[in-house]
């Protein structure tokens, strides 16, 4: 699997002129940059995904639900914003000790942004149909039936707009920094293989779905860490072969944007 130049082994101890364009090469291994720090920000969304759900849960408790927990269980596209905020503010810890900065991780370039635009057109298509075929698969496969999805909805207004306009965006931009633009390179750069790259960020990926939302049941905690596979092994294949992020954050916010538009804007049964 090819890499770009910044994410080689060559690359470690010095930046590259290429540096101007595209992310900020990862710096060379020493003390400073380990196994630790990226194998714990390969789970660490799955570990704030339980806790925001359990402090949605003590809120709901202090307001009189009698089961918190269950009751939570419709907020996971609100609460979700807290998974983000964690892993912000530990992703800003562990790039400041590079003398990064989560902006170059991201590697924005003015001057490539409508050819980025264009391209996330393309992985929005790709990575919906993949997601789609995936989800319906793994549906039929645990459930009998294509059509089992996620909790989505029941929500306050105000909340369910919160869902489309705020919650995809930051969660887009998050995952994709998080997983491709942070952990990727660096498990590529100490492993020296992009297969095992690839597949212990897609794993962690994958995994952080089971608590999406948090509910206890084996069926579909499977269903969501095999549904959300395929678009993790895409969406980490692509960066490593293009070291672009911008498209892929704009593609993932999209398609976040559509799952819970669609319930909020679906013509009510009869």
């Amino acid at each position: 699997m090819a890499l770009p130049r910044f994410m080689t082994p060559e690359s470690l101890s010095a930046p590259s002129a290429a540096s101007a364009v595209l992310p900020t090469p990862v710096p060379s291994l020493s003390a400073r940059v380990g196994w630790a720090a990226p194998l714990m920000m390969t789970f660490a969304r799955l570990v704030l995904a339980y806790v925001a759900h359990g402090v949605t849960a003590a809120v709901l408790a202090a307001s009189g639900h009698a089961e918190p927990w269950q009751a939570a269980i419709r907020w996971w596209t609100v609460y979700g914003s807290l998974i983000d905020a964690g892993c912000l503010v530990l992703l800003a810890m562990l790039t400041r000790r590079e003398g990064r900065s989560i902006r170059d991780l991201v590697g924005f370039d003015r001057t490539r942004l409508g050819r980025d635009l264009l391209i996330a057109l393309g992985l929005l298509l790709g990575l919906g149909l993949v997601g789609f075929v995936g989800g319906m698969g793994t549906s039929l496969l645990l459930y009998g039936n294509p059509h089992h999805a996620p909790p989505m909805g029941g929500l306050p207004t105000w909340a369910m707009v919160y869902s489309i306009a705020i919650w995809p965006l930051l969660w887009g931009f998050t995952e994709e920094t998080t997983y491709n633009g942070y952990v990727l390179p660096r498990l590529r750069a100490l492993s020296g293989h992009s297969w095992m790259a690839v597949a212990i960020v897609s794993f962690g990926w994958a995994a952080q779905h089971i608590a999406l939302p948090a509910m206890f049941d084996g069926r579909f905690m499977l269903y969501r860490f095999l549904s959300s596979l395929p678009i993790a092994l895409l969406a980490a294949t692509f960066y490593l072969r293009t070291g672009r992020l911008v498209p892929l954050i704009v593609a993932h916010a999209a398609i976040d944007i559509l799952a819970p538009a669609s319930v909020m804007f679906a013509p009510p049964h009869s």
